[in-house]
């Protein structure tokens, strides 16, 4: 009920924001620069039709799991569409207080000198309306094309010292690469799976952590691009912890096929990396939001720590940036999280602090440090702005 009751809120807010945004741009792009009633009901027709599709593919989404690998592409073209939708109603709003303030100050003016400011003519304002709208068109145009090659760049490289505590001198310089949120589907294929296997090869790991959100879209699916994880290469493995968007796809057969595949999955377990004398334990736990949801899976640190030896240096794979101050306490001595995408595109990334204290980059608690990824993908629109995908390097030191 609780789960529910949070999608009910979630879809209820997004719903009145995409809502809002449809009309405020019929209205400004359209309604305002034709004197066409059957060009505005044209428009208006459209920006319906725009937003009954993006909410429909959210609810199918949400609903029909197994239908996710081919309600992607079209869910992520309409968040598209929806990201360049939101920078356009916010170039028309924008331009549109700098006509009211031209206006005012006009109006002002001709107070002050105690003469007769004319009234604006009809043809007058159809011109400046389909000015800013030109003008509107240009900037947001600009803005989506730029984030929509950012988020189809190559990653950025984040190179993160970290003291672990309890480790070992003669652990000194060990590496972990991270990725996080790669969100697998038919808009991220085996080309660009291809590409990001050759960037973290070249940082030469000694171990690879895949920190969740790894696919949208089923084993059948999505095998192919999927194994291209195959060709990591690093000295003790990759590993991968569930993300909530890989329980929406199949955790279970997920995990099976990234078994036979060579990687490593830890659900709520620990493992030794390195000796016994002189290396870590690598602790992964299930997606925390599967809590409650799912019956036999879901975030149980308490699970992922049985039998294991307090006093050994432990580095927490979690895919999402929750219970920190609890792992912390508990000995996990850096925890490595994603999930927030450090909010990919503006006006997200201004908001997903109020969300997510802990949304991105490096943060600690008494002698422990979590960092949190940006991702490495992308979900929904095909765009990053404000926040670049990364690839994160961690070194540990003792």
């Amino acid at each position: 009920m609780w789960a529910l009751f949070r999608f009910s809120t979630f879809f209820a807010v997004i719903g009145v924001i995409a809502a809002g945004v449809h009309f405020y741009v019929y209205r400004r792009m359209v309604r305002d620069t034709t004197l066409s009633h059957r060009l505005r009901l044209v428009g208006l027709i459209a920006a319906a039709c725009l937003f009954a599709l993006f909410i429909v593919c959210r609810v199918l989404q949400r609903f029909i799991p197994a239908a996710n690998s081919f309600l992607v592409p079209l869910s992520s073209m309409t968040w598209f569409w929806m990201g360049f939708a939101t920078y356009l109603a916010f170039a028309l709003w924008a331009l549109g207080v700098l006509r009211w303030l031209a206006g005012w100050f006009r109006r002002t003016a001709g107070t002050l000198a105690k003469r007769p400011v004319p009234a604006t003519s009809a043809e007058r304002r159809l011109f400046l309306s389909r000015a800013i709208a030109g003008g509107a068109l240009l900037a947001s145009g600009g803005l989506t094309t730029y984030g929509a090659w950012r988020a189809y760049s190559a990653p950025e490289i984040s190179d993160i010292p970290v003291r672990l505590p309890k480790l070992s001198p003669k652990m000194d310089g060990f590496t972990i690469v991270q990725v996080s949120d790669i969100h697998l589907s038919d808009l991220i294929g085996r080309r660009f799976m291809d590409e990001l296997v050759r960037r973290c090869n070249a940082l030469n790991p000694d171990l690879v952590a895949i920190t969740g959100d790894l696919v949208d879209g089923s084993v059948p699916h999505l095998a192919n691009a999927a194994s291209a994880l195959m060709n990591l290469r690093s000295r003790y493995g990759t590993f991968f912890v569930t993300g909530n968007h890989d329980y929406y796809s199949g955790d279970r057969a997920w995990s099976e096929a990234l078994t036979k595949m060579g990687i490593r999955v830890l659900r709520n377990r620990w493992t030794t990396i390195g000796g016994p004398d002189a290396g870590f334990d690598l602790v992964g736990v299930d997606d925390w939001g599967a809590a409650g949801r799912y019956r036999m899976t879901g975030y149980n640190l308490d699970k992922a720590l049985a039998g294991r030896d307090p006093e050994r240096a432990a580095v927490l794979l979690a895919h999402q940036p929750a219970n920190f101050t609890v792992a912390a306490e508990r000995g996990m001595g850096l925890q490595l999280s994603g999930h927030t995408h450090g909010g990919q595109f503006f006006p997200v990334t201004a908001l997903i602090p109020l969300r997510y204290p802990r949304y991105a980059g490096l943060y600690g608690h008494r002698d422990s440090t979590m960092y949190v990824s940006r991702g490495t993908g992308f979900w929904g629109p095909p765009l990053r702005l404000g926040s670049p995908p990364e690839i994160v390097k961690v070194t540990l030191t003792s």
